[in-house]
């Protein structure tokens, strides 16, 4: 193929009779969903009789099975996935012509989802539940988790209580956080890194995609789309278990604490608030105001964008969490993203890409022209 990749299991590369073989090979990341792998492979008679590939111990239950690639031009390696396999899918036709087995696995976030737990958290902050969690699997903590954290859940209040697999609950304490949590490889397999942090929509982007440049366009196609039926206010009204006061605390949130990757944010393209009410069990007003906050960071990604791209023409590997630039598609929707998700596609042909990008804020609006709902609908 064009640049090159590895398939490595238990952390062994593959020998070269399986490149050869292999029909398809598909890896998928994302923000909000676990890594999943998915191979194909031609299955025939072997001398003894016997099925290739379908008893294959390195394709057994649970293997460890890691994907990196690296396109032409570029120099550096990237690990986009780290899982185990998962389940087998076997077709089969009369004389075992066009046989086929399909091998699909799940990153290495299932291993935290093997056993149902009811615990008991108390007097620790949902960052060091977070990283308590991710060292009993050997995981890394990210840097950035311990920001934005939570109060700390204390017995005389609400303690934290766990019912539920480690990665289901993290994923539960994660949204009402407005964080991402899930775990993922950098360029080495097994040295995974668990994050329970909002993204980082700050900085530089890592590359722009230019889809109408004639001479160095990137991608072919996009499909841009967005959705104003979303909130952009918050009003969070509780009563507190340990302050007698009739009222409670409120935590009325206009902004969810994100960097904004445009000119405009919802409200302000719309010309029109949309609010919504918040009730929810808290101990003070500092956790409300987090919780508020989380309600409009999960609203906050009201332009999507989903393309194609090949890997040696982009000459680097997308990967879910980084901000990317798109150039040349005019002033509403140029600028800055944040890629959510990849679904990769290997083969001796090549490595092309999927993508879903997401954007919290859109362009200027034209000079002269109208704002808000009446420039939408025509109105002066």
């Amino acid at each position: 193929m064009s640049g090159s990749y590895r398939i490595m299991f238990d952390g062994q590369a593959a020998d070269a009779d399986l490149y050869t073989a292999l029909v398809s090979l598909e890896v998928e990341e994302s923000l909000d969903l676990p890594g999943a792998v998915q191979l194909v492979l031609p299955v025939q008679r072997s001398d003894d009789g016997d099925l290739t590939y379908v008893a294959d111990q390195r394709l057994r239950p649970l293997a460890n099975v890691a994907v990196v690639a690296m396109p032409a031009g570029s120099s550096s390696a990237q690990c986009i996935f780290d899982g185990y396999v998962l389940a087998h899918k076997l077709h089969l036709e009369t004389g075992v012509t066009n046989a086929t087995l399909a091998v699909w696995g799940q990153d290495a976030t299932w291993m935290m989802n093997l056993t149902e737990k009811v615990r008991e958290w108390v007097d620790v902050t949902d960052a060091d539940v977070a990283a308590a969690i991710f060292a009993e699997y050997g995981i890394t903590p990210a840097d950035a988790n311990s920001a934005d954290d939570s109060p700390s859940h204390t017995e005389s209040g609400h303690s934290l209580m766990q019912r539920g697999s480690d990665i289901q609950f993290l994923r539960t304490l994660a949204r009402r956080n407005g964080k991402i949590c899930r775990v993922a490889c950098a360029d080495t397999p097994g040295a995974r890194t668990g994050t329970f942090a909002r993204p980082r929509l700050d900085g530089d982007p890592a590359l722009t995609l230019t889809l109408n440049d004639p001479e160095s366009w990137s991608v072919t196609a996009l499909d841009i789309d967005w959705d104003a039926a979303r909130p952009t206010e918050v009003r969070a009204r509780q009563a507190l278990f340990n302050d007698a006061t009739p009222e409670g605390v409120s935590a009325d949130a206009t902004e969810s604490g994100f960097d904004r990757l445009g000119a405009r944010a919802l409200a302000d393209f719309t010309g029109q608030p949309m609010t919504v009410l918040l009730a929810a069990p808290v101990d003070d007003g500092g956790e409300l105001t987090l919780r508020a906050g989380a309600v409009l960071r999960e609203a906050d990604w009201f332009v999507r964008c989903e393309g194609d791209a090949d890997a040696e023409r982009l000459g680097q590997v997308l990967r879910a969490g980084m901000i990317v630039a798109i150039q040349g598609i005019g002033a509403l929707h140029s600028g800055r993203y944040l890629v959510w998700s990849v679904r990769h596609r290997i083969s001796a042909d090549g490595h092309s890409m999927h993508f879903v990008l997401v954007r919290n804020a859109i362009g200027a609006a034209p000079a002269g022209g109208a704002g808000g709902l009446a420039g939408l609908l025509g109105g002066d």
